[in-house]
């Protein structure tokens, strides 16, 4: 990818959290995501496509920009999150796909959706 291909593109995601361990075990479990430990207070994470960090230096931050990830299965991928240990706050339709919402162990909210 040129230089050009990344200006102005959402390209890197960072989520500060309270235990680097508990983030990677639940993101790890609920979407399969890999990730590099860089020290004792930052881990970057991979989707495949996508990279990001988590990192301890200051409190959770709660709120912002509402981060929405795909799945191709919706009903798997809420599965998989429950039962990683996220609590599922909201589900619905819309035109073109279905999405739910849930909130990590660190108290942010996220949403994945589906067209399927």
């Amino acid at each position: 990818m040129t230089a050009s291909d990344r200006n102005l593109r959402l390209d890197y995601i960072e989520f500060t959290v309270a235990d680097i361990a508990a983030s990677k075990a639940f993101y790890g479990a609920a979407f399969g995501w890999s990730f590099t430990d860089y020290g004792p207070d930052y881990c970057e994470f991979d989707d495949g496509r996508m990279k990001g960090g988590f990192s301890t230096h200051g409190a959770p931050r709660p709120g912002g920009a509402l981060i929405v990830l795909y799945a191709d299965d919706l009903a798997q991928a809420q599965g998989r999150v429950e039962a990683a240990g996220a609590k599922i706050v909201a589900s619905h339709e819309f035109p073109g796909g279905r999405r739910f919402h849930f909130i990590d162990p660190d108290g942010y909210e996220l949403a994945v959706w589906s067209d399927r």
